[in-house]
């Protein structure tokens, strides 16, 4: 595969190539990353995906979004606001058939704002170095599941609320990455110091 080429890791679209565009603060998730996230998450959720609901909120390449598909999650949500992106995210949704994807053309906050229905994992890979996490933590109870997941990455390590526990973390390159618990009933996050770095 040529450089800057990417691919879904695993699931029914395995090895599909995902088209990185050339669009402003483009940072795909690396395969390998992904495969990491996953086998995580197949843990926590018992290899059971099937009724997940999955907000994607930088989709960009849409590489998490359709990983998450592959794995059979019930709902795939990307959020997307470059044109660029978003014509590729279409274009391969639909050579993907996958119909369970819903592309917004549209800014992340807004979509926080207005979303009407609870997700069981987000994905918050934003565009470094611009507090973009600062200003989505508070936004992220009201349309969170009890115990929802939270994938996060970013340029330096993260920073996270009270009610919000570390489940996983680790780093690749300059990247931190991280999966949080969303702890709906005021559990403690002392759980974050006790969790082990790899399923």
């Amino acid at each position: 595969m040529k450089k800057n080429a990417i691919r879904i890791v695993g699931g029914q679209y395995r090895r599909t190539p995902i088209p990185v565009v050339d669009a402003t603060s483009l940072r795909p998730t690396p395969d390998r990353v992904r495969e990491t996230l996953f086998n995580w998450l197949r843990y926590f959720w018992a290899d059971d995906f099937s009724n997940k609901r999955v907000l994607d909120l930088f989709a960009g390449t849409g590489a998490l979004g359709f990983e998450a598909a592959s794995n059979g999650v019930a709902f795939v949500q990307m959020v997307e606001k470059d044109p660029t992106a978003i014509t590729a995210l279409r274009a391969l949704r639909n050579k993907l058939q996958a119909h369970h994807v819903r592309i917004h053309a549209g800014d992340a906050m807004h979509v926080l704002e207005r979303a009407d229905h609870p997700f069981d994992l987000i994905f918050l890979d934003p565009p470094f170095h611009q507090g973009w996490l600062d200003k989505i933590w508070n936004q992220l109870p009201s349309i969170l599941s009890p115990d929802a997941l939270i994938y996060v990455e970013s340029e330096s390590p993260i920073v996270f609320p009270a009610n919000f526990a570390s489940l996983r973390q680790q780093k690749a390159g300059h990247v931190h990455f991280q999966l949080l618990e969303f702890a709906a009933t005021a559990k403690t996050d002392n759980n974050a110091d006790n969790a082990p770095d790899s399923a």
